[in-house]
């Protein structure tokens, strides 16, 4: 299936969505969960453009600093942090009887983050067309919430059946 029919696809099934591109990845696996989490940063940095365009209008600081460290941030350090989340939540699963490995495992995390990105998206519009208030925290707190309800169910799926 094309990527974003398989997004789509994830507020449905989460579960069976993450089997069928794992099932897939024809011994490309660390490779495809790469690729899955770095396009998952990179949306995820553009969505702060919005939002870093209006702090650098409102606040007179340089608009290419704000997105060089954001750029810092999304693409570089936070690759490394998700490996590490990804690896912790393996082995708090395999405590409780988790099956699954620990690509399986990082790629539940890299695929949840990469199918809430369009709800990121949409967070980055509203910060930087509306602004702060309860419109930003709504819509941040529904992509949060579909972030790890997404990375939940794709990693209870992994871990549960082999």
């Amino acid at each position: 299936m094309a990527l974003t029919a398989d997004i789509a696809a994830s507020y449905r099934r989460p579960g069976q969505v993450l089997r069928r591109r794992l099932d897939t990845s024809d011994g490309r696996g660390e490779g495809r969960a790469l690729i899955t989490l770095m396009l998952a940063c990179a949306l995820i940095f553009v969505a702060q453009w919005p939002r870093l365009s209006r702090e650098s209008y409102l606040t007179g600081r340089e608009l290419d600093m704000l997105i060089g460290a954001a750029l810092l941030g999304w693409l570089f350090i936070a690759p490394l942090v998700l490996y590490g989340v990804a690896g912790l939540s393996h082995l708090v699963a395999r405590l409780f009887g988790g099956r699954a490995n620990f690509l399986q495992a990082r790629m539940a995390l890299f695929w949840g983050l990469l199918a809430a990105s369009p709800l990121w998206l949409l967070w980055g519009l509203v910060a930087g067309f509306v602004g702060p208030g309860p419109a930003q925290d709504l819509t941040g707190l529904v992509a949060l919430l579909a972030f790890f309800g997404l990375w939940l169910a794709g990693l209870w799926s992994v871990e549960t059946t082999r």
